[in-house]
């Protein structure tokens, strides 16, 4: 059977409010290939975006048991993963938990793969992490002006989505 080649993931989420216009850059690099992706939402988290940019990295790979490492500047995804806590939140139904169905859609596409996730600091020159930072950005500006919205299933009419 054929070795497929690891799978590198560049991940940064951005929102202007909490909530308010936010949006997400995700780089996958595979050998000397690259895919960008990008979205925004004119009401969101930055903790949504931080997350929702590594479930679409994660659901772009096109085949099963890819080995995946994860690069994001986000605290909040790393230590959730790495530290094992989304799995407590799950065995507890997400009991008084934000971001439910985003954590829910990520356990689905993460158990598909062999995710290993680092931390990267922020702001701090990474090119990868630079650039999806200017792709979060411009993207939850392009959302603002759009007028795109959330579905309505994510708790931001009320207030609780982080």
């Amino acid at each position: 059977m054929e070795q497929k080649p690891p799978i590198y993931l560049y991940t940064d989420g951005a929102a202007s409010g909490n909530p308010g216009p936010g949006g997400f850059g995700t780089i996958l690099v595979c050998k000397n290939l690259e895919k960008t992706l990008c979205g925004g939402f004119r009401l969101t988290t930055n903790n949504r975006m931080e997350l929702l940019a590594v479930i679409v990295g994660l659901e772009a790979i096109r085949w099963e048991n890819a080995t995946v490492e994860v690069w994001s500047d986000s605290s909040y995804v790393v230590n959730a993963v790495s530290k094992g806590w989304v799995f407590g939140w799950e065995k507890k139904d997400f009991e008084k938990k934000k971001n439910r169905d985003l954590w829910e859609r990520f356990l689905r596409v993460y158990r598909i793969h062999h995710v290993t996730f680092h931390w990267i600091k922020g702001h701090a020159g990474h090119p990868y992490n630079e650039r999806c930072d200017r792709m979060a950005v411009e993207s939850g500006g392009g959302a603002a002006a759009k007028g795109a919205v959330l579905p309505p299933d994510t708790g931001y009419e009320n207030g609780n989505g982080d």
